[in-house]
């Protein structure tokens, strides 16, 4: 391992804290949450301390490797019933409802309890060498400062409406904080350049510095919290703040060619990765074209297959019997490639599968080989903002299904799947990628583009993270602008239904670090605002 070190992050703002994090002494765990809490300052939608995610931690040389689950849950109110006769019809992503009102998806009731701010504090006093304190400095700062709009910020705002969700600029001006915050004078959205100060972000970042999550989860702000929701008929109360708890587990493990991949148990999407891994490793993706029609024919099969596996069998272990030891098997992941070279395919009643991309990643390599992958979100967000606080709450229950008796349906305490999957890749027990990604139901298919890219390409990670990306999470092959005609034609011919983003990237935005011969490379997804930044 060389002595340098290494932050790639979403937000130049993030990474910049990060990596002076890292300059001054503080290692990787204290540089990811120094980077997450200011993400959650300068891109307040993507992310926050009232969201969700998961985070990866390998520590070699303390004998450190687990998962701490931050996934947002269900609260106590909350039942299955609840929303069955509000059913208007079903996303035309097949992932979420349009109710009545838009209950699930905008406002009070939409919010799951968020675990964020607790898994980062958890990580830094577990994990970490500074004080929780002087961690949370740059935020504070940020914060006071406000944020310049950059122009995925933009576009998110602009564009990131879709599939019969409520529009972001609605979720925008929801509270009186945002519509003060996000619009300017004449009542239009702000635009690139523009800046924006959240009303009350610093004084509560302020509290939490000096009184550590609790004052979230039990003390001061808590009781605002719960004030607020039980005034506008929000489901999250004092209790289920105060009971909340972070899950830590070993990751999830396997290996494809000569590499050990980790990634995160259910909910989160590991068990989708490593299942597309060893199918894929049935076959010598290093003879073929990169990116031509059989490639994507090979791995959009595999893709298929994984994603039905998952809407049949994959959900919150606490709720679910969740089978990985079948799911995770070579002699599985055997039998669905042998079918791929047989061209029998794999297929989906839906139309397409994308779940809301508003989430943020983390990736740094310390000088000592700490590693730390992070995915963070707030889902769609929910727009609430409780008077004088700032942040903005997740909007995790427009996710669950409203019709009872299914894997994904309301119930108290439980977590809807997602697809957060940090992810790091070990080779003779020594890190070479670590990797992740915002993106929803495409980040498994991001980061699967990515690890081939380097392992069977022998791509660096700037190089992985901007060629051009595909997904197949349906009967359709979505591919990018930048994958050719005569390429897509082929499969055409095969009968294939190939949509064409007019985006030139896309399919997550893949955020990673490289190691190898000891040197680090780093790439920050070029579709994002982010940075990889060498320390």
């Amino acid at each position: 391992m060389s002595s340098r070190a290494m932050i790639v992050a979403a937000q130049p703002e993030a990474a910049e804290a990060g990596a002076k994090v890292l300059m001054e002494g503080g290692n990787a765990v204290d540089a990811a949450i120094c980077t997450a809490l200011v993400q959650g300052t300068v891109d307040p939608q993507m992310c926050g301390i009232a969201g969700f995610g998961n985070c990866q931690i390998m520590m070699p040389s303390k004998g450190v490797h687990t998962c701490i689950d931050f996934h947002g849950k269900t609260p106590f109110s909350a039942n299955e019933n609840m929303w069955e006769d509000l059913i208007i019809s079903e996303t035309r992503d097949g992932f979420g409802f349009v109710l009545e009102g838009n209950v699930n998806d905008l406002g009070y009731q939409s919010v799951t309890t968020p675990g964020s701010l607790k898994a980062y504090h958890e990580a830094v006093t577990d994990f970490g060498t500074w004080d929780w304190s002087d961690i949370i400095k740059p935020a504070i700062k940020q914060a006071e400062e406000g944020f310049i709009i950059r122009p995925h910020v933009d576009f998110f705002w602009n564009y990131g409406a879709d599939y019969g969700r409520v529009g972001v600029e609605e979720r925008l001006k929801f509270s009186k904080t945002g519509r003060e915050a996000y619009f300017n004078t004449s009542g239009n959205l702000k635009r690139i350049g523009d800046r924006v100060k959240i009303l009350g972000m610093d004084e509560t970042l302020k509290k939490i510095a000096k009184f550590g999550p609790d004052i979230f989860y039990k003390g001061e702000i808590a009781e605002k919290i719960s004030e607020d929701m039980l005034a506008n008929g929000g489901l999250m109360s004092y209790s289920d703040l105060s009971s909340y708890a972070t899950t830590r587990t070993n990751p999830l493990s396997s290996k494809y060619r000569d590499f050990d991949i980790y990634a995160n148990h259910p909910p989160g999407g590991g068990v989708m990765l490593l299942e597309m891994l060893n199918v894929l490793e049935n076959f010598n993706l290093r003879d073929m074209t990169h990116n031509s029609s059989e490639y994507i024919r090979i791995v959009s099969e595999t893709m298929k297959r994984a994603t039905l596996d998952k809407e049949m069998f994959v959900g919150d272990p606490l709720f679910i019997d969740v089978p990985l030891e079948k799911l995770l098997s070579k002699e599985y992941a055997s039998e669905v490639s042998n079918k791929i070279k047989k061209n029998e395919r794999t297929f989906i009643n839906r139309v397409t599968q994308i779940e809301s991309t508003n989430t943020t990643h983390v990736s740094v390599i310390d000088k000592e080989g700490n590693c730390v992958t992070m995915t963070h979100s707030l889902g769609m967000p929910s727009g609430v903002i409780t008077d004088g606080l700032g942040f903005m709450f997740n909007g995790c229950m427009a996710v669950f299904d409203p019709r009872p008796g299914r894997a994904g349906s309301i119930a108290p305490g439980k977590s809807r799947f997602s697809s957060l999957a940090p992810t790091i890749v070990t080779k003779d027990g020594n890190p070479h990628i670590v990797l992740g990604a915002p993106g929803g139901t495409q980040i498994a298919m991001g980061i699967l583009q990515a690890i081939i890219n380097v392992i069977d390409f022998d791509m660096t990670m700037l190089e992985a993270v901007s060629v051009p990306r595909f997904s197949s999470t349906s009967n359709i092959i979505d591919v990018t602008n930048r994958i050719p005609n005569y390429v897509t034609l082929e499969l055409e011919k095969q009968d294939y239904e190939v949509i064409r983003s007019p985006l030139t990237f896309g399919v997550a935005a893949v955020h990673g670090i490289r190691v190898k011969n000891g040197l680090l490379d780093g790439g920050a997804d070029p579709g994002h605002d982010g940075v990889a930044l060498s320390i």
